[in-house]
Parts: structure tokens; C-alpha cells; sequence
């Protein structure tokens, strides 16, 4: 399965809102900014109410939101700096250090390269609590909140999420829980391990609530890379109905994701036991880098039911797609707002027509007119 290049290789995210004399104030940026003005949605995507949508958020929310931590950019920039700060504070051996870095440099699977780095790092018990790998995630995200730059994508994704939007994440950060909670709202980080919050959360009762698929870095002995950690949760037949209901009956929209759906924590939740993906609906915002590789994935993810979506050619558009996108998604009327009834205008017209031609017809209690009779309003 080929993944989406959602983030660029370098660490190096340009800012969303550069200052002045920045490219996006030279003729490039104004070329930029055209193109967005007139750039078109699906229909299909800007539809769906918001309630019916499901985040999937990955490293390149993380990258947008906060240019300055290189390791919040992707999964290679993120085991790198573990391992820069494992060496700074002195507990991964030099040799090892070495090592992980050949696997970085080598390896495509770097998820498999995080589980191993972990493992290194904990007891040789095989036991993950406790272990160094929490303090140098510690220092690697150290004061996330005073990193937040460029809060485009959170204020988008918060206000879906005030209309019904549920949000699951890939990442380790809880940056968006950080900026809801500054705007008042009572954000929950919750974890695959707690079952009933995972409930509650499947069945639409955590409002504010992330669910992190991987665990969060303020409780490093919870997190888990691969399947097996969470073989409680994986072989608990309820837990699992409603998760892969939510892959059945919401769009899943991707966020920033390019590793996402070779994650094996994301198949085994929900890709593997799901049948016919291709008759489902979702959606995955990418960067067009190479048109060829673009048009290529849109073939193949269309087979699992996502169509890719470009959001540009270049990372800095994508934040504010994202704004653009919710913005036309918000303004869809809700089908309870269109429904007519007799406290309406018109609803009271059409009871009152409904009252004479009973009437006419010697009919002395009108029978209750049925909704799907009533006309809506366009």
C-alpha cells in the first residue's frame, strides 16, 4: 500500500503566517494565495454534516501547528530527536545510538524502528514501566504550548468538533488538547486502554475527548506501537464491534497522514476485519508533489474506499485548506434546521390546507400529517 506524502521529508515546515518579506509575500505567495481563492472541494466532502465526519490526525497537523519542534514533523524527525536526547542525557549507550541512526537512515518500517528503540530503553524484563524512553520524550516535547505558531488547523478542527466531529490521532502530542483547553473547552486525551472511556468516546459521549491510538507522551508507559500491546482491546469482541462501526458508518477524513494506513495499530483496529472498504466513503488531504505518484494513489485508495484529495503543491497551502474546507463543510445546513413543522409559516400553512381538505371530506379530527408529506425549505 503506497502512503500519502503528507509532510515534507525535512524538518524544516515553513510557517503558516510568515512575516513580512516572506515568501508569502512575493510573487510566489500572491500565486498561492490566487490559487486558493479559487480552488474547488468535492461536493461529496463539503456535504457531509460535520457529525458525520471522523479526524484521522497525523504528524502534519503536528508540523503546521508547531514549525519549531523538528520532531513533531514526522516519525524519522521524532526517533531522531529520542535518540539526540538519549545521548544528551547519557542513557543509550553510544554504540546503540550508532545504530538507531543506521536504522533511520535505512529503514521504511519506522514504526518497527520506535517499537525497537522503546524496547532498548526498558527493563530487560520486557517490561515497558518504567523506562528512559518517557524522560527523553519528556525533553523532546518539553513546553509544548509556548511552541504553538500557527493554530490554523486546530481552530478548524475545534470547530468541527463543536458541531459533532470526533477526532482520533496517530501522534504522541496533545497540542490540540492543549489550544482547546486555552480557548475553554474541556478537552480528554484518552487511551485505547481504557475501555469505557473508549465507549463512551465510540458512541459520540466525549465531545472534547482524542482518543490516541498510540498512547500520549505524558504517560510513556502507556504507549504502544504494535497490535500486541493491545491484545485486550484488539480480542474484546464489543470494543472492536463499535470501533469498526465508526469506520463503517462515519467519512473518515485524514488529516496530515502519510503513514497512517501502514500503521498496525489503524489496520487492526479497523482496516482488517472491515469488508467491502470499497463500497465506504472516506477521504485523505495530500501533498501533489509528483503528479504521476498522485494519480496513481487516488487509483489505489479508491479500492479502500478513500479518495485522495491534493490540498496544493507545497506544505504551507495546507493549513489553510484546511480552514477553507471547514469553512464551506460549517455552512451546510443541518437536516434538523430544514425540517418544516407547524411552528413555521409555512408548516402552519400546510396544516392549516391539510385541516380544510379534511374537512371537505366530513372528517372530523385531521389525522397527524406524516414528515416525510411536509415540503422543506431549499
Amino acid at each position: 500500500m503506497h502512503d500519502a506524502p503528507a509532510t515534507p521529508a525535512s524538518p524544516a515546515v515553513p510557517s503558516v503566517e510568515p512575516p513580512k518579506g516572506s515568501e508569502m509575500d512575493s510573487p510566489e505567495g500572491a500565486t498561492i494565495r490566487n490559487e486558493q481563492k479559487n480552488r474547488k472541494f468535492l461536493k461529496s466532502l463539503i456535504r457531509k454534516q460535520p457529525r458525520d465526519l471522523l479526524l484521522v490526525i497525523g504528524t502534519g497537523v503536528s508540523a503546521a501547528v508547531a514549525p519549531g519542534i523538528p520532531a513533531l514533523c514526522s516519525w524519522r524527525s521524532c526517533i531522531e530527536a529520542v535518540l539526540g536526547a538519549a545521548e544528551q542525557l547519557e542513557v543509550l549507550h553510544p554504540g546503540d545510538v550508532a545504530e538507531f541512526r543506521k536504522k533511520v537512515a535505512k529503514e521504511r518500517d519506522l514504526l518497527v524502528v520506535a517499537h525497537d528503540l522503546i524496547r532498548k530503553m526498558s527493563p530487560r524484563t520486557g517490561d515497558t514501566k518504567p523506562n528512559f524512553f518517557q524522560d527523553c520524550l519528556m525533553e523532546v516535547f518539553d513546553n509544548l504550548e509556548q511552541h504553538i505558531q500557527n493554530p490554523v488547523v486546530l481552530q478548524s478542527i475545534l470547530r468541527l468538533m463543536e458541531r459533532g466531529t470526533m477526532v482520533l490521532t496517530t501522534n504522541y502530542d496533545n497540542l490540540l488538547e492543549i489550544f482547546g483547553q486555552q480557548q475553554g473547552k474541556p478537552m480528554e486525551s484518552l487511551d485505547l486502554k481504557d475501555k469505557d472511556k473508549v465507549l463512551q468516546w465510540a458512541r459520540g459521549h466525549v465531545k472534547y475527548g482524542v482518543l490516541h491510538i498510540h498512547g500520549l507522551y505524558t504517560d510513556p508507559c502507556g504507549m504502544v506501537l504494535d497490535p500486541s500491546g493491545y491484545k485486550d482491546v484488539t480480542q474484546d469482541p464489543e470494543v472492536m464491534e463499535v470501533l469498526q462501526n465508526l469506520y463503517r458508518t462515519k467519512s473518515f477524513l485524514f488529516l496530515g497522514c502519510g503513514e497512517t494506513l501502514r500503521d498496525q495499530i489503524f489496520q487492526a483496529l479497523f482496516l482488517y476485519t472491515v469488508k467491502n472498504k470499497v463500497d465506504l466513503e472516506h477521504y485523505m488531504l495530500v501533498l501533489k508533489e509528483n503528479e504521476d505518484h498522485f494519480f496513481k494513489l487516488q487509483a489505489d485508495m479508491l479500492l479502500h474506499g478513500i479518495k485522495v484529495v491534493s490540498y496544493g503543491d507545497c506544505f504551507q497551502q495546507f493549513p489553510e485548506y484546511v480552514q477553507d474546507l471547514t469553512a464551506q463543510i460549517c455552512k451546510q445546513r443541518s437536516p434538523d434546521a430544514d425540517r418544516v413543522d407547524s411552528t413555521t409559516l409555512l408548516g402552519t400553512s400546510c396544516v392549516d390546507c391539510a385541516k380544510r381538505k379534511l374537512g371537505e371530506s366530513g372528517t372530523d379530527s385531521p389525522k397527524r400529517i406524516k414528515e416525510s408529506d411536509m415540503p422543506t425549505l431549499e
